[in-house]
């Protein structure tokens, strides 16, 4: 990602009061602990990565889209005024199946069937199923329109488990497939602030571990995916690491995200390029108890900008694929 755009906590800070962020908003790296956190990352260099040893499933690919519905799908959405989403909501989130405002909807898109996401309104379209061992196809492509103040912003999050709208009222517990411009494939991790309405109260209950090297070109923590990079962990404050390259196609094409998960492991390919590998996904248990996350529901996103979706499938894989380094030469 370059310096000139936003990654999520830019985003953020563009929804929440001033005075807030100021005191409890993302990380910044203004504090001692923020600054540790990173201290010991290598420094980052572009890597020439490629995904080779594919799975080979011995069942057909699935489609989790129909093409005529949202069959097997259900909507849940947040607050009516997005902009209060991270300071004091403007209502109670609408919910569970209540999409009375068209933010997921079936249109011809290039003249193909796909799913509409409007980002009107902030919210998901969750599978029904939970899925483990996993292949996922997702194209996708930005609409025309964002909306005001949120810079153009998606992202599918995987293994979602635990309350609907764990997180501010918005989304189920995950590990997220970012998707935002010069940044897709980041990794994020998505815990539950029910009760708890500031980043440092949060309960970062998701955790995940990924190599990584420091990008000072980044907003903190400055770090991007680093195939044998440092294996750091990703908690609060250090609760998001970038994609290893800007594999995204030019605004207005289609893009193709594949996710390989397995086991408690994980890889995001950009276009066919790997971008992130994590490990030790973990989450927490209702007696607290840190727990392997190896299954969840799938969501997609509605987060500030017209997003389709189309040719979703899935299939099940008995491994993960491999990343190699190609040498220059």
């Amino acid at each position: 990602m370059s310096s000139t755009n936003s990654i999520l906590a830019a985003g953020l800070a563009l929804l929440a009061p001033v005075s807030a962020f100021a005191a409890d908003g993302p990380p910044d790296g203004s504090t001692p602990q923020q600054k540790a956190a990173i201290a010991k990352d290598p420094a980052y260099r572009k890597q020439d990565l490629v995904l080779t040893n594919l799975p080979r499933s011995k069942a057909a690919p699935r489609n989790l889209f129909n093409g005529r519905d949202l069959t097997g799908w259900d909507s849940w959405l947040g607050v009516t005024v997005p902009a209060t989403t991270y300071g004091t909501p403007s209502s109670a989130p609408i919910g569970l199946n209540h999409d009375t405002y068209g933010v997921f909807k079936v249109v011809e898109q290039d003249g193909a069937p796909a799913i509409y996401s409007s980002g009107k309104l902030f919210g998901g379209l969750l599978t029904k199923q939970s899925h483990r061992n996993y292949h996922l196809h997702v194209e996708y492509k930005w609409g025309a329109n964002t909306w005001t103040p949120m810079p153009r912003n998606n992202g599918v999050l995987y293994h979602s488990h635990g309350a609907y709208g764990a997180f501010f009222g918005t989304w189920m517990s995950a590990i997220e497939f970012e998707v935002v411009p010069h940044s897709v494939g980041m990794l994020l991790t998505v815990g539950d602030s029910r009760g708890k309405p500031s980043f440092e109260t949060v309960d970062w209950r998701v955790g995940a571990t990924v190599p990584v090297a420091n990008d000072p070109l980044l907003p903190y923590p400055s770090r991007r995916y680093f195939h044998g990079g440092l294996p750091s962990q990703l908690t609060f404050p250090t609760w998001n690491v970038d994609a290893g390259t800007d594999a995204e196609k030019p605004l207005g094409e289609w893009n193709s995200l594949d996710l390989y998960v397995f086991g408690d492991k994980s890889i995001h390919v950009v276009n066919g390029v790997p971008v992130m590998a994590a490990t030790n996904l973990t989450t927490r248990d209702a007696k607290g108890r840190t727990i392997p996350l190896t299954a969840g529901k799938i969501q997609l996103q509605s987060e500030g900008a017209e997003t389709y979706f189309r040719a979703i499938t899935i299939e099940p894989i008995r491994r993960l694929p491999t990343i190699t380094e190609r040498k220059p030469g």
